[in-house]
């Protein structure tokens, strides 16, 4: 059976609020009453729990949580963001192989998924649990018009789609701590990783890496302390793909605005009303030394804006923000 037929008959399912008759789904896709059969036995023995009441028809009740193409694709509502997708079970990670797909030629918006990486990472080149089944493990290619001093942005206005997405799915409430990690309850449940090429003094394209612990019950004792999951904080699995959709739908309402301005001056309040950083006690830890200070959100130019205890006010463009009674840091 083609993944584009199961795809179509979700489609179909997902947007009907009624049952609809195996006569209707033959009409509408051109197939037998047979493939149809064929096809709900088919999702059936996935998971998707389907009625069939005899003279009505069929209707979707309720979809397991399994990351798929047609799951993913029968979902899917956006114009741009995630419209062209590669799903892998197993990847070194979604990183890297959007920059092969990237380098191939794949267009703006590829949205590359697996089910498990072997090689995740961090920012700097940290390591990314990543255990099957359970999480998300995601990377959008984007190939912008802006300039490369406007790229790392790219973080924050995703870290800002998702924090949204984790809210609208989970009903949590999802903090960001400047760059890119997203909290709920203190721990971390995200992290995001903005990665550039460029050619000559053009961007040929970015990645940006997101890994959400969704689903995910227990931790290992090196980051149990800092780290936790949706299902955790909030006490319900959750539909792994009806995430990754809202989190594209999100992105790619929050890319446009940043596109119009190229900087954060229409995201920036919106931004800052989720920042766990702001009035916050914080510990920069600068190339030219770690200091103490007190955060005030960040600008258009999605810096950090840290005054320091002797009142002198900085800029925080890179580098690591702790704040106080997050991760450990007291």
């Amino acid at each position: 059976m083609s993944t584009s037929r199961k795809t179509e008959v979700l489609q179909l399912l997902r947007g009907s609020e009624d049952s609809l008759s195996g006569q209707q789904i033959c009409q509408v896709l051109g197939i037998s009453r047979t493939a149809v059969w064929k096809v709900m036995n088919q999702l059936k023995e996935e998971g998707y729990e389907i009625e069939a009441v005899q003279n009505k028809g069929y209707r979707l009740l309720a979809a397991p949580d399994v990351v798929t193409v047609s799951e993913l694709e029968s979902r899917r509502r956006t114009r741009v963001m995630g419209r062209q997708l590669l799903y892998l079970d197993v990847v070194d990670s979604t990183n890297i192989e959007a920059k092969r797909q990237a380098e191939a030629g794949a267009p703006h918006g590829l949205l590359v998924v697996a089910g498990r990486q072997e090689q995740g990472k961090g920012r700097r080149g940290r390591g990314w649990e990543s255990p099957e089944g359970v999480n998300i493990f995601m990377t959008l290619v984007l190939r912008p018009a802006f300039a490369p001093d406007k790229a790392s942005m790219i973080t924050l206005v995703m870290a800002l789609a998702t924090a949204r997405a984790i809210c609208d799915v989970s009903g949590l409430q999802a903090g960001i701590k400047w760059p890119n990690d997203i909290v709920v309850n203190r721990k971390k449940v995200v992290g995001i990783l903005t990665e550039m090429t460029l050619e000559m003094e053009d961007i040929q394209y970015l990645v940006c890496g997101v890994g959400i612990n969704v689903n995910q019950v227990a931790f290992p004792e090196k980051i149990a302390q800092t780290a936790t999951s949706l299902f955790v904080e909030g006490g319900r699995k959750l539909n792994r793909a009806g995430l990754i959709e809202r989190v594209m739908e999100r992105f790619e309402e929050y890319y446009d605005i940043f596109c119009r301005t190229q900087s954060m001056a229409d995201l920036m309040k919106e931004y800052n009303d989720l920042l766990v950083n702001v009035n916050a006690r914080v510990r920069v830890l600068d190339p030219g030394g770690e200091y103490d200070g007190v955060s005030h959100g960040i600008n258009e130019l999605g810096e950090l804006i840290v005054e320091r205890d002797d009142g002198t006010r900085e800029n925080v463009y890179a580098g690591e923000v702790s704040v106080r009674g997050i991760y450990g840091y007291v």
